[in-house]
């Protein structure tokens, strides 16, 4: 269809010639009636700037985050996802390389039914069962090289909005990450949201695999959002290992794709978990990492013309985070009371290790908790290198026993005694007697720096974690 005077059904049937409609019918067979187009909208290339493509003829039919594909002058086929509107003119963004695509080109839109118009929206995903053990792309096409997915599957839109607050149900119990430090001072529960904070290099990507591995859910469905091309194969294969793959879903978009790509990974692991926290599962979601996401969001956005804002960040990226973000945690209710539970982990690149930066600010102000891990500590020899005396989950003293809460409050007083004062303990300007808890804290902490330390393949239940927290404090009443 080229123009946009006729009406909508006029149009509509002059866009699809007899070849066309003979080709629609033979392809039709099989499929449900809605899924059949009823048209096919064509626009043209009127120009190309940096990452976006303008596109003329698709204005009165199309809206923000449909999907059109643009025949190359090469003869290859690009999708694209319509951004923003500048006057007739809709803006889109490839999911694939411009290369090839020049002015003319033409752009097609398939037309539906209301139904399936409503369906197709802003994109959605086949899920099935399938999916656990693989690696696979946005637009969920396997990675691994173990052959197709099982077709079919339950229809999830990519751009879901968040249940509703007063009907999805509240918190579960609390939920055994398998690490000491996490377990013990960020305890966790059922459908929380915590942030994983830290600079480059410091072993987050470890972190999180021990996490895949060791947490006591049903699924896991992990999220590398603009991720070294390199990296994919170690992360699957060392800190994931087989044991942690047999229950996750990944979700893979690499730093060389297309920013629509990169912001589409997050969507489409979001999409996954929601699936299984659907049919009552525990879920655990595992997003690494927010800051590629909001620069994925932030090359949208100036493309697209948004004046930038904080730091180059356009607006639109700080109203994105939370409609992303707030998808995960408990689902809805069912008729007996019973939900499914998503707990999620969403690791953020603290730029310059500044943890003032707006993404990080943004970012732990709308989670449950945040967890620090800092260079220092890393540099020191001890991982998971976590400062648990940064680190702060928003359920707790709630999910633990009163004998828990007063462990670890003991232990923070000990940590935070020794921080600030082992300079001048190694300085010798400290006499020992002087302070009672000065001289406890000397004593207990390298106890409890050794009960935080863990080896990448060691597993931690949360028994076994405050029993070692436990003996680690009784050190002092021993030397004593």
């Amino acid at each position: 269809m080229k123009g946009e005077g006729a009406g909508q059904s006029d149009a509509a049937a002059q866009a699809v010639g007899v070849p066309d409609m003979l080709d629609a019918i033979r392809h039709a067979v099989g499929q449900k009636h809605d899924e059949v187009p009823i048209g096919v909208l064509e626009g043209r290339v009127t120009g190309l700037s940096g990452l976006s493509i303008s596109l003329s003829g698709l204005r009165d039919f199309t809206g923000v985050g449909d999907r059109v594909r643009v025949l190359g002058l090469d003869g290859r086929e690009t999708e694209a996802e319509i951004v923003a509107f500048q006057g007739d003119i809709a803006i889109a963004m490839p999911f694939g390389s411009l290369e090839g695509i020049g002015s003319g080109c033409r752009a097609t839109f398939q037309m539906f039914g209301p139904e399936e118009r409503r369906r197709r929206a802003g994109g959605a995903l086949l899920v099935n069962e399938s999916w656990k053990g693989r690696v696979v792309d946005p637009m969920g096409r396997p990675m691994d090289g173990k052959g197709p997915l099982a077709p079919g599957g339950v229809v999830q839109k990519l751009h879901a909005p968040p249940p509703e607050a007063a009907l999805r149900a509240r918190l579960g119990p609390r939920i055994d990450l398998g690490v000491r430090a996490l377990n013990l001072f960020a305890t966790c529960r059922e459908g929380q949201r915590l942030g994983l904070f830290a600079g480059s290099g410091v072993g987050k990507s470890t972190l999180m695999g021990m996490l895949a591995r060791n947490t006591a859910c049903d699924v896991a469905v992990i999220a590398l959002v603009g991720e070294r091309g390199r990296e994919v194969r170690e992360f699957v294969e060392d800190d994931l290992g087989p044991e942690g793959l047999a229950k996750s879903v990944v979700v893979v978009a690499t730093s060389d794709t297309s920013p629509l790509m990169r912001r589409e990974a997050a969507y489409a692991a979001m999409a996954a978990a929601e699936y299984f926290r659907d049919q009552g599962k525990s879920v655990l979601m595992l997003m690494d990492s927010v800051t590629r996401f909001c620069q994925a969001l932030r090359e949208i956005g100036l493309s697209s013309g948004e004046p930038p804002a904080t730091r180059g960040y356009p607006p639109s990226v700080f109203a994105e985070l939370p409609r992303l973000l707030e998808r995960a945690g408990p689902g809805l209710m069912d008729a007996e009371g019973k939900a499914g539970q998503m707990t999620a982990m969403f690791s953020v690149l603290v730029e310059g290790d500044d943890h003032n930066e707006p993404v990080t600010d943004a970012v732990r102000g709308i989670l449950d908790g945040h967890v620090v891990m800092e260079r220092r500590i890393a540099e020191s020899g001890r991982y998971p290198a976590i400062n648990v005396l940064r680190s702060l989950s928003r359920t707790v003293p709630g999910c633990n026993a009163p004998e828990e809460n007063a462990l670890v409050l003991e232990a923070r007083r000990d940590l935070s005694t020794w921080e600030e004062m082992q300079d001048m303990v190694r300085l010798g300007a400290y006499r020992p007697g002087n302070d009672p808890q000065v001289d406890r804290a000397i004593r207990v902490a390298p106890a409890i720096e050794g009960v935080l330390k863990q080896q990448r393949g060691e597993k931690a239940t949360l028994a076994e974690s405050f029993d070692a927290l436990r003996g680690a404090l009784s050190v002092d009443e021993v030397s004593g």
